[in-house]
């Protein structure tokens, strides 16, 4: 019997988003804890399953990993990219990789749920009236207001929209933005320098890779307003996290919204959890129901297609 394991389902959502059914003679684990850091320990949870179906960028699998996985034949990723897998190694050890299809709306989405929940204090007041208060906190208005864009891709002229729409003046910047590709989106494009000392918001949407690890750091924060709040539903290593940590604790910007970390699932006891001036999600940015059934059912898809010979949606294929 070939045996699947489904990784890292934390909601519980992964049976219940794709017919799995349809995949006869097949065994079907879901794993809803993160398996934790412990390749050794990983590896034996693992080391009986066949095909492997990950969240993308959730358990990683690296060569030291990948060597330990003898019995896996195929590994599927949500996504049709995933950095934490080493596709050479994987290639080398005979494990076919596929991917899936994400959607790429919910990420501009929650970017802006977080810049709205932390400049109007959401998060605070919901709680003032859930213990019987009445307006005690103070909100921030944007209109007129500065909303900087740390790199205009799909996601970040999404998000320029709606500051558009907002009456916001927006800004951009990133290592290859072009003044044209910014008068195409309505964004006036700037220098990095005055990104940071120019925005009342600045929301970030770049991947992470060499040159943006750390992009973020403690001069740019100081460059920053006091008043001013940032936004990072990317990837957490973008931002230098103890000199944010710095700038929150001591009030040198305004406040943070933020949906990734260095480290996740991130630790019950990080200081970030302690702080008031930030509103955090546990990396949901992508998690919607829409989501879910898609990727999910593109890996039965997939699993059908591998059973066939032809495995879809290749990523280590010639």
């Amino acid at each position: 019997m070939t045996r699947v394991a489904i990784l890292d389902d934390y909601q519980n959502t992964a049976l219940g988003s794709a017919d799995w059914r349809s995949l006869l003679g097949f065994e079907i684990k879901t794993f809803n804890q993160h398996l934790g850091h412990d390749e050794v320990q990983i590896a034996a949870i693992l080391s009986d399953f066949d095909v492997i179906v990950c969240m993308r960028e959730r358990t990683p699998f690296p060569k030291s990993l990948l060597d330990q996985l003898p019995n896996l034949k195929y590994l599927i990723t949500t996504g049709m990219r995933n950095l934490s897998i080493d596709m050479d190694a994987a290639k080398v050890n005979g494990v076919v990789i596929s991917g899936t299809q994400m959607l790429g709306y919910p990420a501009y989405e929650h970017a802006w749920a977080l810049i709205l929940a932390i400049t109007k204090k959401i998060p605070y007041e919901d709680q003032v009236m859930k213990s019987g208060g009445w307006q005690q906190g103070i909100g921030v208005g944007l209109s007129g207001k500065t909303l900087g864009i740390l790199g205009l891709g799909k996601l970040g002229s999404a998000a320029a929209r709606i500051g558009i729409a907002f009456n916001m003046n927006v800004i951009a910047w990133s290592q290859n933005l072009t003044e044209d590709l910014a008068k195409k989106h309505g964004v006036t494009r700037v220098n990095k320098d005055d990104l940071f000392k120019c925005s009342d918001v600045i929301s970030i949407h770049q991947i992470l890779s060499d040159r943006t690890r750390g992009l973020v750091g403690k001069e740019q924060l100081e460059q920053m307003k006091k008043t001013a709040y940032l936004v990072n539903t990317s990837r957490g290593p973008i931002i230098d996290e103890k000199a944010l940590i710095d700038a929150l604790q001591n009030n040198k910007i305004a406040g943070a919204g933020l949906d990734v970390y260095d480290l996740e699932p991130l630790p019950a006891d990080h200081v970030i959890r302690s702080l008031d001036n930030a509103v955090l999600t546990g990396h949901t940015g992508f998690v919607v129901k829409e989501l879910h059934e898609l990727a999910y059912g593109q890996a039965v898809e997939n699993i059908q297609s591998w059973l066939n010979g032809a495995p879809a949606r290749l990523l280590n294929g010639d």
